[in-house]
């Protein structure tokens, strides 16, 4: 089942409004025919310089549960202890 709305392109007349508006935005001019042709498409997000590393450890299960009942980005927050812990005991980063 496709929930997507139906779109409905612009009437001619709406199509030359519309041209007309992005032709006199100084900030935001449209794109030459030429910067079209050297466009390529995107995929997924730009790689990272450095990659975050998969890890596999044991924890307390109490800690565990603590940790995932803080919600979503509970991963996030261990790494972000994991470096504030490193940088008190003078870690570099």
């Amino acid at each position: 089942m496709n929930k997507r709305p139906k779109l409905t392109p612009p009437t001619p007349k709406e199509d030359a409004t519309i041209t007309t508006a992005a032709l006199g935005d100084p900030d935001n001019p449209p794109l030459t025919d030429q910067q079209l042709a050297r466009m390529r498409p995107m995929r997924g997000r730009p790689r990272l310089a450095r990659p975050k590393v998969a890890l596999t450890m044991r924890v307390d299960a109490e800690v565990m549960d603590a940790l995932k009942s803080s919600g979503p980005g509970w991963q996030t927050r261990v790494n972000n202890l994991l470096r504030d812990a490193l940088a008190l005991k003078g870690g570099s980063l």
